[in-house]
């Protein structure tokens, strides 16, 4: 009996959205294993796969959209599967088509607020520096030892506004020179070519990297993990390649090299939550902790499910925009692992992370029993 996709050119286009390694697959189910779906409902990337290698995948379902990319399963495939690849080929075949399940349907208004204001909330674009107005923050000019790109999240959410601060405070106490380019700021992309808009992301890459080099930028510090995944793994496609490095790395090299000092204490006990982009994506582990140790009373204590097994927030993969029922929170999970160790502070280095803490901390009742923070926003208590 033939086959028949419910498109016949998805096999192709999944090919052409560079989904082809799914050939690679032998449907071991690790990937299932692994994934972070898998405490809170069922949910089979291994089907996924399965089902692309037929064309047969139900482009109007949830499923394609569930990913948050948090590279648990590619970490752990023995045959090298991109699976992350894979599922973004499937949702640029939705996206070509305007698909989308009802719980996706606020991805599309963060599309739309990219393309108009260069983020995703629905800021004004004029108004992407005004969290800095009442501090002493320059517009980025040539000859500065860096740019701050402050990223969507840091300059118009509420609460991920005062990591901006604390961010732009420490380097200013550290005597580094640095600026930001405000209005000329630009999405980096990473998200919304989670979500399939590829040819958003691209323009959105080529704005950015003009600005970057129209103004002379060399180095860049950002405060987002997807941020700097982006920069230093993706833009290098356009043959480009800045100096990227992220707060938690500027933090280190700061305190080691003598221009920050930690004059405070801070007696609390304090768990790390590795964000998916910075740890699992990019390896970086030891700094954020380095960190973190060299304050004097902090007590650094670990989760179950720490380092290359951190337990993903939820939000990666565009999943940050999407609705996700209470039930099917990881980032719940999360904060009940922190509270198993008896952490006082929950410290991470992703405003995703901290923007989904911080939802479950409200929704669990924990307003008085757990903090959010930033690493920086502990540096900045104690400098």
């Amino acid at each position: 009996m033939e086959t028949v996709a419910p498109f016949k050119e998805v096999i192709e286009e999944i090919k052409e959205a560079g989904g082809e390694p799914y050939k690679l697959c032998f449907q071991c189910g690790l990937c299932d294993v692994v994934c972070p779906w898998n405490r809170v409902r069922t949910f089979s990337m291994r089907k996924i796969i399965r089902e692309a290698a037929f064309g047969l995948t139900e482009i109007d379902g949830e499923d394609i959209w569930r990913c948050t990319t948090c590279g648990n399963c590619t970490r752990n495939c023995p045959r090298g599967v991109t699976q992350i690849q894979i599922g973004v080929s499937l949702r640029r075949v939705a996206t070509e088509y305007e698909v989308f399940p009802a719980s996706v349907k606020s991805a599309r208004t963060a599309r739309a607020s990219i393309i108009s204001e260069g983020n995703p909330l629905q800021g004004e674009r004029k108004k992407r520096a005004d969290w800095a107005k009442d501090l002493p923050v320059k517009q980025f000019s040539e000859g500065m030892e860096a740019l701050y790109f402050v990223g969507c999240y840091c300059s118009y959410d509420p609460r991920m506004k005062k990591v901006a601060v604390a961010t732009a405070d420490i380097l200013d106490k550290a005597g580094v020179s640095f600026g930001i380019l405000g209005s000329q700021e630009n999405c980096c992309g990473e998200s919304i070519r989670k979500t399939g808009s590829e040819e958003v992301f691209k323009r959105l890459a080529k704005e950015n990297i003009k600005t970057f080099i129209d103004n002379g930028v060399r180095k860049i510090i950002v405060s987002s993990p997807h941020c700097y995944h982006t920069f230093k793994n993706e833009y290098p496609e356009f043959m480009v390649n800045f100096e990227i490095v992220h707060m938690s790395q500027v933090l280190f090299e700061l305190i080691r090299e003598g221009r920050l000092e930690i004059t405070k204490g801070y007696d609390k006990k304090v768990t790390y939550h590795d964000p998916c982009y910075l740890g699992r994506h990019n390896d970086i582990y030891d700094q954020p902790r380095d960190v973190l140790q060299q304050i004097p009373g902090l007590e650094l204590i670990e989760m179950a499910d720490c380092r290359k097994n951190s337990l993903c927030c939820g939000g990666g993969g565009g999943r940050i925009w999407m609705d996700t029922p209470m039930s099917e929170r990881f980032s719940d999970l999360r904060l009940k692992q922190a509270q198993e160790v008896g952490a006082r502070v929950l410290a991470t280095a992703c405003p995703y992370c901290i923007t989904n803490f911080e939802e479950s901390r409200l929704n669990l009742e924990m307003e008085d029993v757990l903090e959010i923070k930033d690493i920086t926003e502990i540096i900045q208590e104690v400098i």
